[in-house]
C-alpha cells in the first residue's frame, strides 16, 4: 500500500489542525494505521492508532484527550485531527499501515509509510 500524508502547516498555541493520509490500493480497511512524528533533533515517535474496522484506537500520553484518530475506509484515508495544539507538537508527522490490522504503538510493526507533513506550532 502507498500512503500520502498532508494537510500540514504553520498554526498557533491552542489551534486546530487536520491531517490526513491517503492510501492505495483495494484492501485498505485490512491495515491498521498509524501516526507517528519526529520533532527536530529527536527520536521518531508514536501518536497514535486505529484498527482496520475503525474501532480501536490508543493514544500516546502525550496526545491523548487533545488528538482524534477515524478512518474513513470508502475513501481510503486516516485523519488525525489535532486541537489544544502546543509548540512541543511541532514536528514532522508521518502515517504508517501495518498488516496485523489491530492497533500497535510499535513502529517496527509497521511496513509501510508515508512521506511525512510538518506541523509547526508557534507559541
Amino acid at each position: 500500500v502507498q500512503l500520502q500524508a498532508f494537510g500540514g502547516g504553520l498554526v498557533q498555541a491552542g489551534g486546530s489542525l487536520r491531517l490526513s493520509c491517503a492510501g492505495s490500493g483495494r484492501t485498505f480497511s485490512r491495515y491498521a494505521m498509524g501516526w507517528f512524528r519526529q520533532a527536530p533533533g529527536k527520536e521518531r515517535e508514536f501518536a497514535a492508532t486505529i484498527s482496520g474496522s475503525g474501532g480501536s484506537t490508543y493514544y500516546a500520553s502525550s496526545v491523548k484527550g487533545r488528538f482524534t484518530i477515524s478512518r474513513d475506509n470508502a475513501k481510503n484515508t486516516v485523519y488525525l485531527q489535532m486541537t489544544s495544539l502546543k509548540p512541543e507538537d511541532t514536528a514532522v508527522y508521518y502515517c504508517a499501515a501495518s498488516a496485523s490490522g489491530v492497533v500497535t504503538m510499535k513502529a517496527d510493526v509497521y511496513a509501510y509509510w508515508g512521506q511525512g507533513t510538518l506541523v509547526t506550532v508557534s507559541s
